[in-house]
Formats: structure tokens, sequence, C-alpha cells
């Protein structure tokens, strides 16, 4: 003979308690989620000012640079063209600005940067749930 308690809890509440406290555990991570985005977009951001400054700074000090080098040719040789003295100024940097995208550009293709693994994992979740 068996007996039930009356005042046990039946299998539904308890199963409805797991549902919300599950919903609610969703919510918080995706909370924490957002907080977290948030405070390194700001931290992000805070950190972009100053190096887009720097970078344009550098833009202007590299072409005054360049232009430092022309008339420093000029001045060390009077007999050189003005236009001569960019011509060379001018070549140089250009062999060595595509040495460096040259090099650039092979680092790049010698390896694949999107994540493999994780790739072939949602290629697979998306076999599985288009099978389904």
């Amino acid at each position: 003979m068996t007996t039930t308690d009356p005042e046990a809890p039946g299998l539904a509440p308890l199963i409805s308690g797991i549902v919300q406290d599950a919903q609610s555990l969703l919510r918080q991570q995706l909370t924490l989620f957002q907080t977290e985005v948030k405070h390194d977009l700001t931290r992000t951001k805070d950190a972009v000012i100053p190096i887009s400054i720097g970078v344009a700074v550098s833009a202007v000090t590299m072409i005054l640079l360049c232009l430092t080098i022309v008339y420093a040719l000029v001045w060390i040789w009077p007999q050189l063209p003005l236009f001569a003295a960019f011509g060379i100024v001018t070549v140089i940097l250009g062999i060595i600005g595509g040495a460096l995208i040259y090099t650039g550009k092979a680092k790049f293709d010698s390896f694949n940067p999107l994540p493999e693994k994780t790739v072939e994992g949602l290629k697979e979740n998306i076999q599985w749930t288009t099978k389904t």
C-alpha cells in the first residue's frame, strides 16, 4: 500500500521552477554580456582617439620629413634640380612601401584568418539543423 504525501510538490511545479531559473540565468548572462561589451567599447573608444590623433600627427610629420630630405638633397647638390630631388625621394619611398606591402601580403597569405575549427563546427551545426 502506497501513501502519497499531500504536501509534497508535484512534478509540474518542479519543472516550472527549473525552467524559470534557467530563463533567469540566461537573462543575467545576457545582461552581463551587454555590460561587458559596453565597457569594452568605451575602453576601445578611449584608446582609439589618441591613436587616431597620433597617426594624423605622424602622417604630417612624415610629409614634412620628406620635404626636408628633398631640400637637403638640393642643398647638398646645388646643381640638382628640385624636381629630381622630389623624384629621388618618391622612388625611394615607393620601393620601401612596395616592399612592405609585399611582405605583409606574403605573411597574410601564409595563414587563414578565419578560425577553421569554428567554421567547420558551424557547417556541421547547419547541416545537422537542416536534416531535422
